[in-house]
């Protein structure tokens, strides 16, 4: 039986592929597990950057706008002052003129009702009794009482319409609410109202103003005398306390008169400043117009707001003690008013984001070294 010849087996090398094959063939390489933990370590701190940009920013532009309200409120409220100032300077020139008009008049009646009073006194007096003049006198007396109520009613006129020259001079406010609850201490103490004084504490030096000492007690006196005439109005078994503060705040002395009684309606608070408003039966609705026009010369600002009871809120220009250096002077006071107002927020909030934006940066770089 013829064999088969045997199987050779073939040990040619493989057939290698053309050049254009492999060029064209895919080569992928895989990132190692260190270099992909650190392209996500620099892709979540570059998202912590922008987060923290995004958030800082949302916070400057809330104090920005707030402060934008703030300036809107002080502007209106010095538009509102301008157009009283000038109303009140209006209504006080009319009023002038009037009270002239009607002070001489005036003076004549009271003369003559004084003289009837007198002549009417001395028959009364008389040991005959053949004159029972008893009812005229009484009479009479009432006339003359009537007639020195409208004279008091002129005079407060023509102070209200008075032009205002200021004799200027340096002075601690301080002391001027000291000479006006001296003036007022009878009453107080027929009112049995509770003075407390919350200024002891406070520096002298920061409650300096350039001031008219007589108009600025003139003033207080006034606002002094609606406190107490309002808690009388209370039962004897309210308390009544009058508090009184004066302190710094910036580039201003500020006064505050709190009593403890009613308040102010919410009807009346935007009028009370006005000329001859009262919500009393008796009174000129005088005297806190009065006490606007003063305060306005001195180139203040008077406020009025509830808070347990009526509160009057003085602001006057505070002067510049001059034994302080002027940086000493000027960096807390500005610094104070930025924290108050919100914006020192905004600007360190600027600043961060400069540090936060380099730091973008720098991890935008690791993070594209790697690609």
């Amino acid at each position: 039986m013829p064999q088969m010849p045997a199987t050779q087996e073939s040990h040619d090398p493989p057939a290698e592929l053309p050049v254009e094959d492999a060029m064209a063939a895919p080569m992928t390489i895989a990132p190692s597990p260190a270099d992909s933990a650190a392209r996500l370590d620099d892709l979540a701190q570059i998202i912590r950057s922008y987060t923290q940009v995004t958030d800082k920013l949302q916070r400057s532009h809330e104090a920005l706008h707030d402060e934008v309200a703030r300036l809107q409120r002080e502007l209106s409220g010095a538009n509102a002052q301008l157009q009283r100032s000038k109303r009140l300077a209006g209504l006080g020139e009319m009023a002038a003129g009037i009270a002239h008009e009607i002070r001489n008049p005036l003076a004549a009646i009271q003369l003559y009702a004084d003289m009837l009073v007198e002549d009417l006194a001395a028959l009364f007096e008389k040991p005959d009794g053949v004159h029972d003049v008893g009812p005229q006198l009484d009479t009479a007396e009432k006339i003359a009482s009537a007639v020195a109520g409208l004279n008091a009613i002129v005079g407060d006129v023509l102070s209200f319409s008075r032009e205002i020259k200021p004799n200027w001079g340096e002075i601690d406010v301080a002391s001027l609410l000291d000479r006006a609850i001296e003036s007022h201490r009878p009453a107080i103490a027929a009112a049995q109202v509770l003075v407390r004084r919350l200024d002891r504490e406070a520096a002298p030096g920061d409650r300096i103003a350039r001031v008219d000492a007589a108009m600025v007690v003139q003033a207080l006196i006034n606002l002094i005398r609606n406190a107490v005439d309002a808690m009388e109005q209370q039962g004897a078994d309210q308390p009544r306390v009058l508090s009184l503060d004066v302190r710094r705040d910036g580039e201003q002395v500020v006064l505050l008169v709190r009593d403890s009684g009613p308040g102010i309606a919410s009807v009346d608070i935007d009028r009370i400043f006005n000329p001859f408003f009262t919500t009393r039966s008796t009174g000129t609705g005088l005297g806190l117009a009065i006490v606007h026009r003063i305060i306005d010369a001195h180139g203040g600002t008077i406020g009025a707001f509830n808070d347990g009871g009526a509160v009057f809120e003085v602001r006057l220009p505070a002067v510049r003690p001059q034994a302080l250096p002027e940086h000493v002077w000027e960096h807390p006071v500005h610094r104070e008013r930025s924290e108050r107002r919100g914006i020192v927020g905004a600007f360190v909030a600027t600043d961060a984001n400069e540090d936060v934006a380099a730091d973008d940066k720098s991890a935008a770089e690791k993070l594209f070294s790697h690609v």
